[in-house]
């Protein structure tokens, strides 16, 4: 069992502004996808559990848990005092229903899969089986029960994702009126800001030293910078790629990257031309380019150029190269033009295709150096296509324009399966298109393992998933913020979360 006890705080009458990133593409707990998103989400909603300033799991609208003997079933004790904004109580049947609408097929829930380790989740999800099949029933007002079909050690990492999030009675998802996390929505003016004001209808609103935050979207991280320089933010989302000598040198100590759970890459469409059935193209296009250019002189904010998927550091992960990485810069070269070359292209008929990234200077930066690669080693010509991060996430999603597009993963826990999951055939994330039998039996016997010989079947699948070239591996991230010293309560973590219940300002940007 795990209790709370934090020390309460005086309200001080504090406004906190914080850099975004992009507009949200929604903020409807089960169809939201970018990080932006979630960010904002976990302002405005609590699940059963939650995050400490450190990102450690705390309890949440569940004031104490337990596991019974057989590792797969869950009781949680609901906190009494959980309450919605309007004043009513938060109960196991809101955490039924949200689930219930996050696996229907109709919802179209792209973390839905998430899910897939309770009860006939994956069966409510495919329709297969009635929601009322689903592992989770209310035992009595303040109690709920979760029955899992394989133990998910992670488990109480996953109940942080809005995904998991309550749902109150009469109230669609997507308009929400009621909140039950520490702040309420107060206002929304797309493309200029999200203003959040503290709930005071929440079980621990004495603690919050905030009366309001305020989201400012901008993709435009040099934007973002200077608008911080201006006295504008409190906190920026992200800083401008290349420029990390130049900002310790004019913020010193204000300037805050340390290692965070993430990889970047790019995805290849599988299920159209010019890449369907065609894994030497693939590989081809990933040799020839150059990870460590990217990485320190593109990005050139800490990040560490990536050959696999799922970053270094987890433990019980193996340290092994990907493939290719093993082969110096002139044999991937030779390797390259050769594959080029059998997949039918050349001088006389070069590659046209075209790289699709939401805009952001870092990803515009990033697009032009892949092209220019590519160019110069194979003679391919990109057409570099940017769209605003909603239209973006639809065309990824449906695959009907997309050939090669940007893509990344921010662990929601600390476990590779947590980006394997990416890929597998029927998963609403799966933008590759990837659909590949080997992988898919390898996570289901990952799923039904543990210790050493699930780690053993899940690194099989990240092989098997590298070989295809399903994917081109750029680079691990590192989170990067500037942070005004007036700021308390930011800190550092490995899954960049930063809540901000659990900060203050001593005074207004």
């Amino acid at each position: 069992m795990v209790f709370l006890l934090v020390l309460g705080f005086e309200a001080w009458g504090q406004t906190l502004h914080r850099g975004l990133g992009p507009e949200p593409d929604s903020l409807d707990i089960h169809t939201a996808q970018g990080l932006n998103s979630i960010n904002v989400l976990r302002d405005l909603h609590e699940g059963l559990v939650t995050f400490d300033g450190k990102a450690r799991i705390i309890p949440g609208v569940a004031s104490e848990w337990e596991l019974d003997d057989d590792g797969r079933t869950w009781r949680f004790k609901l906190d009494p005092q959980a309450r919605w904004s309007d004043g009513s109580r938060v109960t196991g049947k809101d955490f039924v229903r949200g689930w219930h609408r996050a696996l229907d097929p109709i919802t179209g829930a792209p973390y839905a899969a998430m899910l897939d380790g309770v009860e006939n989740a994956r069966a409510v999800r495919e329709g297969d089986k009635q929601p009322g099949e689903l592992g989770i029933e209310v035992l009595s007002d303040g109690r709920l029960e979760i029955r899992l079909e394989t133990d998910m050690p992670w488990f109480t990492e996953l109940l942080t994702h809005p995904v998991t999030f309550p749902l109150p009675e009469g109230e669609n998802a997507d308009e929400r009126r009621r909140f039950n996390g520490p702040f309420v929505l107060a206002e929304h003016r797309p493309g200029s800001h999200l203003r959040l004001k503290a709930n005071k209808s929440w079980r621990l609103a004495d603690e919050v030293r905030l009366d309001e935050v305020i989201w400012h979207p901008i993709e435009d991280p040099v934007v973002e910078m200077n608008r911080y320089r201006a006295g504008e933010l409190h906190i920026t989302e992200t800083i401008p790629p290349g420029r990390k000598q130049w900002l310790r040198e004019r913020f010193g100590d204000e300037l805050r990257i340390s290692p965070y759970l993430g990889s970047f890459f790019l995805g290849y469409n599988l299920s159209r031309e010019p890449f369907e059935n065609r894994p030497k193209l693939r590989e081809a296009l990933s040799l020839v380019v150059d990870r460590q250019l990217i990485a320190e002189r593109v990005i050139g904010a800490g990040e560490v150029p990536a050959w696999r998927l799922v970053p270094p550091g987890m433990e019980g992960w193996p340290d092994r190269p990907g493939p290719g990485q093993e082969l110096d810069t002139e044999q991937r070269l030779d390797r390259a033009r050769k594959l080029y070359q059998e997949a039918g292209y050349g001088p006389g008929n070069p590659l046209q295709l075209e790289l699709r990234y939401n805009t952001t200077l870092t990803h515009r930066r990033m697009a032009a150096a892949v092209a220019a690669l590519w160019k110069q080693h194979l003679g391919v010509e990109t057409r570099l296509v940017n769209e605003e991060w909603k239209v973006f996430v639809v065309n990824r999603r449906q695959g009907r324009l997309t050939q090669v597009m940007r893509g990344g993963w921010i662990a929601d826990w600390a476990d590779p399966a947590n980006f394997l999951q990416l890929f597998v055939s029927d998963s609403p994330l799966n933008y590759t298109f990837f659909s590949d039998e080997t992988f898919d039996d390898l996570m289901d016997r990952a799923a039904a393992s543990q210790g050493e010989e699930r780690m053993e079947l899940l690194f099989d699948a990240e092989e098997q998933l590298l070989e295809s070239h399903a994917i081109i591996p750029l680079y691990y991230y590192v989170s990067r913020h500037l942070v005004r010293s007036d700021v308390d309560g930011f800190e550092d973590n490995l899954m960049d979360v930063h809540l901000s219940r659990w900060m203050g300002v001593g005074n207004e940007p």
